[in-house]
């Protein structure tokens, strides 16, 4: 595994630091700038909507660069929101360092992704992914944490500090461990990104992808509620509950990344599934202590974690393009925005129950999903000797995941 792919995950590591640093530091940022929780909370909402819509019309700004230099200037327009964040006068100023710190992280995923897949290996990719994406595993379980330690004994105002100190480490570190590279597959040029867009099973893996996210983030979005509300535990043992949460991220995205090359569709339809049957067993059993940490943990082991198999499939239809990438990164945080609202409206609606059924029916949808890649996949089943009675088929992986998917049809 090359070494530049670790310096990158460090990369991402600060990025989620920063993202989920304000759900750490709600009370302490309502305080500080005069502000209500739920103003607070629309920091967040703010970061997620600059993600989605903001990362890809900067990364098609940054396309003629090459991609390490755009990587150095992604550092500097993030230190810059981290650097207005900690110095901020009022909720305006905090409001705008989320908007310009949330298009930044965007386009370092997407280029990120781009540069990983160049990096290593075409028979490691998945795993190399794996790697990058467990910087993302690691900010939940120990970026997040220690966001709010820092926050909780130095003040709100430190713990951005820290995360600008932090940026700029990592940048030393990429400048000196990551090796230049020109630009990704193609040309580089916006007709050649825009192209490889115009496929529609790109775009399905895209909606596949946001589902994943989506009925994942149901329960994460919500999991202080749900734990204290439902299943009783004291607001005490949540951080300790989520703790183990992130240690089955890190896990199950370390097994999701070496199968990600050659079982891309297999393990999206095993985890889908698996996480169908998680979250329905906790929208039944959210009242029972140890049935509810169990199923909690299973949802960290098939939720996020099959990152590198959905960066997997959509490089094998649209390349590893940067583009491509932050588009299909802003899809994945548009899963995030649609759980945290359509999971408000259930609950008000219906009760905390109801997220999580909202959270089933989205991973039961996504797997439905994979159906027209899976059928594809078995049209193209090459025959060995002839398709006769005694010819044989040889099937790629992602062709037998068809049996599950199709299963009496």
């Amino acid at each position: 595994m090359p070494r530049a792919v670790y310096v990158l995950a460090l990369g991402v590591f600060a990025m989620v630091t920063s993202e989920f640093a304000v759900a750490g530091l709600m009370p302490q940022l309502a305080e500080g700038l005069d502000a209500t929780v739920p103003q607070i909370g629309y920091l967040i909402t703010a970061f997620s909507v600059a993600m989605s819509f903001g990362g890809p019309f900067l990364a098609v700004a940054l396309l003629r660069m090459r991609q390490k230099a755009a990587l150095m200037l992604l550092f500097a327009i993030f230190l810059v929101g981290n650097l207005l964040a900690a110095t901020a006068s009022g909720y305006p100023v905090m409001l705008v360092a989320r908007v310009v710190s949330g298009v930044a992280a965007q386009a370092f995923f997407g280029i990120s992704i781009s540069l990983c897949a160049q990096l290593a290996r075409p028979e490691i990719r998945g795993r190399a992914i794996a790697v990058l994406m467990n910087g993302l595993m690691l900010g939940t379980l120990l970026g997040l944490p220690l966001a709010t330690v820092i926050g909780e004994h130095l003040g709100w105002r430190a713990a951005f500090w820290a995360v600008a100190v932090l940026t700029a480490a990592v940048a030393l570190c990429t400048l000196a461990g990551v090796p230049d590279a020109d630009h990704a597959e193609g040309t580089g040029s916006l007709r050649d990104e825009l192209g490889a867009l115009r496929d529609r099973r790109l775009w399905l893996a895209f909606v596949t992808s946001t589902l994943i996210i989506g009925a994942t983030f149901t329960l994460f979005s919500y999991v202080n509620p749900i734990l204290t509300g439902l299943t009783g535990f004291s607001a005490g043992s949540v951080p300790l509950l989520l703790v183990a949460y992130g240690a089955a991220t890190v896990l199950g995205n370390t097994v999701v990344g070496r199968l990600a090359d050659q079982y891309a569709l297999p393990v999206l339809a095993t985890g889908l599934a698996l996480n169908t049957l998680f979250l329905a067993g906790l929208a039944l059993l959210a009242q029972f202590r140890v049935p509810a940490v169990a199923l909690l943990l299973g949802v960290g082991l098939v939720g996020v974690t099959m990152n590198p198999a959905m960066a997997s499939r959509v490089q094998r239809i649209g390349g590893s393009r940067p583009l491509v990438n932050t588009v299909h990164n802003s899809f994945i945080t548009l899963g995030v925005i649609l759980s945290s609202l359509l999971g408000g409206l259930a609950i008000d609606a219906l009760g905390l129950r109801a997220v999580l059924w909202l959270g089933t029916a989205m991973a039961a949808a996504g797997l439905l999903t994979l159906l027209p890649d899976a059928l594809r996949a078995r049209r193209s089943a090459v025959p060995e000797q002839g398709s006769g009675a005694g010819g044989n088929i040889r099937r790629g992986p992602d062709a037998k995941v068809v049996e599950t998917l199709t299963i009496g049809s």
